[in-house]
């Protein structure tokens, strides 16, 4: 029989479809292959990028120029434009203001046909310094209230070019969808006095039913209330709000735990294309007791219709149980 879920954190409802469930290979894979062609993402076409704001040099290179091993650089058609100042008006009932904000790339790896799952964790790592480095220096911007991470890998999930490579957006504004986060661990740590990722972080443990993967740093669940099919999350064992301010063992269990998670989809899902997004306090809100940092991954299996749209629900025909069940057994290594 369908259940309805309710996601503990911001109160959303999931419809696990159980009538019409499906294993991994009831899905019509998407799969993510490689096309070919011109990149600018790859070494020597460096002038086809904006020029780098930090970039990991093994030797002595120059910058902007081939040696490199990680890059990061404006994006060429950014969503906001950092040049300007920050003004907010009212236009009769209605609210604005200017599109100022910073959108980069971070150019994974130099490979071009190397993904963050076939990259080794000391590869992954730099890249998880990489999203640190970025935010720290955004962080002393006083326009900028948030930065958003994200990745989308395969053309389904939005990517638009195939070389590895993840982005970043800071914003003038707090994302409604981080907020109501936020809200929903208040409502919790008001209630209870802990926080409500650690609380799940105590209860996937003793369960079990919903680990996919865990290290001595991370736990990968497979969450309660899943929108879509497959859809993990990867949180820290221990309380850290701020994804800069983890410690280097963290960000060496993320590395290790985020390749491994990508491993086992890949060998569940046939290299599939997805989403994935870090959730980190606001840069003005730090050690905050309540909420909690944590990583969203979400494969692109199924369709968001007019059903989902019109009511906020979602539809899931995989239970997260099964789903983590399949993961578990799926070779990470």
């Amino acid at each position: 029989m369908p259940e309805l879920r309710k996601d503990p954190i911001i109160g959303r409802w999931v419809i696990i479809a159980t009538e019409r469930a499906k294993r991994p290979t009831d899905f019509q894979m998407l799969r993510v292959e490689q096309k070919g062609g011109f990149c600018p993402f790859c070494p020597g076409n460096e002038e086809g990028t904006p020029p780098e704001v930090l970039a990991y040099r093994p030797g002595a290179a120059r910058p902007n120029g081939p040696g490199w091993s990680l890059r990061v650089v404006p994006n060429r058609f950014p969503a906001l434009m950092i040049e300007g100042s920050l003004n907010r008006e009212g236009d009769g009932i209605y609210d604005k203001m200017s599109g100022i904000g910073a959108h980069e790339v971070i150019i994974e790896t130099a490979d071009h046909s190397k993904g963050l799952a076939s990259s080794s964790e000391k590869e992954v790592e730099d890249v998880l310094w990489a999203w640190r480095d970025r935010i720290s220096d955004l962080r002393r911007d006083t326009r900028f209230r948030y930065v958003l991470i994200f990745k989308n890998h395969g053309e389904a999930a939005g990517a638009s070019l195939e070389h590895s490579h993840s982005q970043l957006i800071a914003l003038p504004i707090v994302p409604r969808r981080v907020t109501d986060e936020m809200e929903g661990a208040r409502r919790h740590f008001e209630s209870k006095e802990r926080c409500i990722y650690c609380d799940i972080v105590r209860q996937e443990k003793k369960e079990h039913a919903r680990i996919v993967y865990e290290n001595e740093e991370m736990l990968v669940v497979a969450p309660w209330a899943p929108r879509r099919p497959f859809e993990t999350w990867i949180l820290p064992k221990n309380h850290v709000s701020n994804f800069e301010d983890s410690q280097k063992s963290e960000f060496r269990g993320l590395a290790n735990a985020l390749r491994t998670t990508l491993r086992k989809l890949d060998a569940a899902l046939e290299n599939p294309p997805f989403n994935f997004i870090l959730h980190t306090s606001p840069l003005n809100q730090r050690g905050l007791a309540h909420y909690h940092w944590h990583v969203e991954l979400m494969p692109t299996l199924t369709k968001v219709a007019g059903f989902e749209s019109g009511s906020g629900f979602y539809i899931n025909p995989t239970p997260p149980e099964e789903a983590a069940a399949f993961l578990r057994r799926a070779d990470g290594m």
